[in-house]
């Protein structure tokens, strides 16, 4: 089945929501077609046709339901969640979803991660590369990989938005263009460097973008973790083994080459970033994968990986 691991849809009602609770980017979310309704549902469903796709891994991120406030966190996470579920349960040949978590709130976050796989039969969870501000890596959330680890279930994790966290990228309008791969790059370092692949092997860790720059980084990291991060457990290049990284890459043919080299063919699933790729775009996102790779590697890549990741 060829399945698009990164795609996103958000209600009005839920931004709306977001937009209550303090939120002040939702604007980037709204009039991309990426709606609840019949006729959005529907144009969706001929874009994926025309490119072959047959089912899509909804995640509400970047607008997940992280705020300080715990009361807004887990109401706006129930929301995303029950959404998610109704659409599912209505459209299940087309359509399954990761579980949004109300975090940074570890109790909150657990009892809604039970929820939203065991009730729901949601299909991993869905994280930001940060959680206002503070890394993934840090010990707070433990109990959360814990938890997946045992579960042996999906984590993914996509860009938050949040600029990487400097005015570098902040003042220069450079937020998507530069920021979000710059957020996964990180992000994927900082599990690496703390060594969350090799500690918690049972999560399937699927991170956006081709992993930002990681494929051009992989060797220089190897080269260099020993003596700037000596506590780290493994090599960077093992540690990628441990993982998985979306196709998302605007159809850049030399990006793909790269990413299956510095991983491996088996690594990569698809991803279309819908809406954000539509129209010839989604259907580049599928053809550029058959252009970079070989016959067989281009089959894996659209066609098998995504559902073994998946599997429980």
């Amino acid at each position: 089945m060829r399945i698009d691991i990164h795609a996103h849809l958000w209600s009005e009602d839920y931004l709306d929501l977001l937009d209550s609770y303090g939120r002040t980017d939702t604007a980037t979310q709204r009039g991309m077609g990426a709606g609840d309704t019949a006729a959005e549902l529907e144009s969706r469903f001929a874009l994926n046709d025309s490119a072959g796709i047959e089912h899509q891994v909804l995640s509400v991120t970047p607008q997940s339901p992280h705020f300080e406030n715990a009361d807004h966190a887990v109401h706006a996470a129930r929301v995303a969640n029950d959404l998610y579920a109704d659409i599912v349960r209505q459209r299940s040949s087309r359509f399954s979803a990761f579980v949004a978590l109300p975090l940074p709130h570890i109790d909150a976050a657990l009892a809604e991660m039970s929820r939203g796989l065991d009730d729901l039969g949601m299909a991993g969870v869905a994280v930001t590369t940060d959680i206002l501000g503070r890394s993934l890596a840090d010990p707070l959330f433990t109990p959360v990989f814990e938890e997946l680890d045992r579960r042996a279930s999906v984590l993914y994790i996509h860009p938050s938005g949040h600029d990487a966290c400097t005015p570098l990228i902040a003042e220069h309008h450079m937020r998507w263009m530069v920021g979000a791969p710059m957020e996964d790059t990180i992000a994927a370092m900082q599990l690496i460097l703390a060594g969350i692949p090799a500690r918690y092997p049972r999560i399937r860790i699927v991170l956006s973008h081709l992993g930002g720059a990681l494929p051009m980084l992989l060797q220089r990291a190897d080269n260099q973790y020993l003596w700037e991060s000596p506590d780290t457990p493994e090599k960077p290049s093992l540690a990628v083994r441990r993982m998985w990284f979306d196709t998302v890459s605007h159809g850049h043919v030399p990006a793909l080459r790269a990413a299956a080299a510095s991983f491996g063919a088996d690594r990569l699933v698809l991803g279309t970033d819908f809406p954000y790729q539509s129209g010839d775009l989604l259907r580049r996102a599928v053809t550029s994968i058959q252009d970079a790779l070989s016959t067989e590697d281009a089959a894996r890549v659209l066609d098998h990986n995504a559902a073994t990741v998946l599997s429980r």
